[in-house]
C-alpha cells in the first residue's frame, strides 16, 4: 500500500510517501513562502523522483491540526481533491499525535505547537505495547498550565516549535523532569502522518472526504473579530 502524507500545520511544509513498511521519500521545507506556493511543487517533485503519479497512491493522509489556519486549509483541500479525483480513501491525523509519534517508546511525550499569546497547542501521549496512546487530548493552554500538569510526572519529553519557543520557561519549571527532543524530532514529519494514516485505515478508520475538516481548537482571528464587533 502506497501512502502519501502531508503536513502544513506550521511553517514547515512536509510531504512523504511510504510503501507498506518502507519509506520511499520525504520532502520537508521551512522557508519564507506560503504553502500555496510550495506545496504542489513539493508533492510533484517527490512523486516524479519516485516515478509515481498521484493516481498511483492508495491512501492519502493529511494533518488536520491544530496549527496554522491557512496552512491547514490548503493541506486539507489539496488532499481531499486528490482523494475525490482518484476515488481513494483519506485519513485525517492530529498534528499533535503525529509530533508525538516522532518520539517512539517514551513514557510521556508532550508535543507543543506555538499558539501565540504565551499559549501552546498541546496534548499528552504515551506508548504502550508499541502503540501510541492519548493521555490528554489536544487542547490550547497557557504554557504555565500545561507545565503544572507535567509536574506530576517523573520524566517527560517535549517537542515542537512551542517547546523551542518556551524552552527557558519549561526548563525553569520542570528542571530535571523534562527532556527536549533533538532537532530532527521537533518538526512535523509527513512520514509520521503516513504511518498513522496507514494504521488507522487498516483499523477501519478512514474519513469521509466530504465532511473531513481541519481541527483548529480555537476560533480564527477573523471569527474573533466578528464576534467582538457584534457585541
Amino acid at each position: 500500500m502506497k501512502v502519501l502524507g502531508l503536513d502544513t500545520s506550521t511553517m514547515m511544509a512536509t510531504c512523504s510517501v511510504i510503501d507498506d513498511n518502507r519509506l520511499l521519500g520525504e520532502y520537508s521545507l521551512n522557508q519564507d513562502m506560503t504553502h500555496s506556493e510550495k506545496l504542489v511543487p513539493m508533492i510533484k517533485e517527490v512523486l516524479e523522483s519516485l516515478k509515481l503519479e498521484v493516481k498511483d497512491i492508495d491512501l492519502y493522509g493529511v494533518a488536520l491540526g491544530p496549527g496554522s489556519f491557512t496552512g491547514l486549509r490548503i493541506g486539507a483541500a489539496t488532499m481531499k481533491a486528490f482523494a475525490h479525483l482518484f476515488n481513494k480513501p483519506i485519513v485525517g491525523i492530529s498534528t499533535l499525535e503525529a509530533l508525538a509519534y516522532n518520539l517512539p517508546y517514551n513514557d510521556i511525550v508532550v508535543p507543543m505547537i506555538d499558539a501565540r499569546r504565551n499559549r501552546v497547542y498541546t496534548g499528552i501521549y504515551t506508548w504502550e505495547n508499541g502503540k501510541i496512546k492519548e493521555i490528554m487530548g489536544p487542547d490550547v493552554l497557557e504554557i504555565e498550565d500545561i507545565l503544572t500538569r507535567l509536574k506530576e510526572y517523573d520524566k517527560s519529553i517535549v517537542n515542537g516549535d512551542g517547546a523551542l519557543l518556551h524552552r527557558d520557561t519549561i526548563k525553569a519549571i520542570l528542571k530535571d523532569k523534562v527532556q527536549f527532543a533533538t532537532i530532527g524530532h521537533n518538526m512535523c514529519r509527513a512520514t509520521s502522518i503516513c504511518e498513522l494514516a496507514k494504521i488507522k485505515h487498516e483499523a477501519g478508520q478512514s474519513d469521509d472526504l466530504f465532511t473531513l475538516a481541519p481541527d483548529y481548537l480555537r476560533p480564527s482571528q477573523a471569527e474573533r473579530q466578528l464576534k467582538d464587533s457584534n457585541k
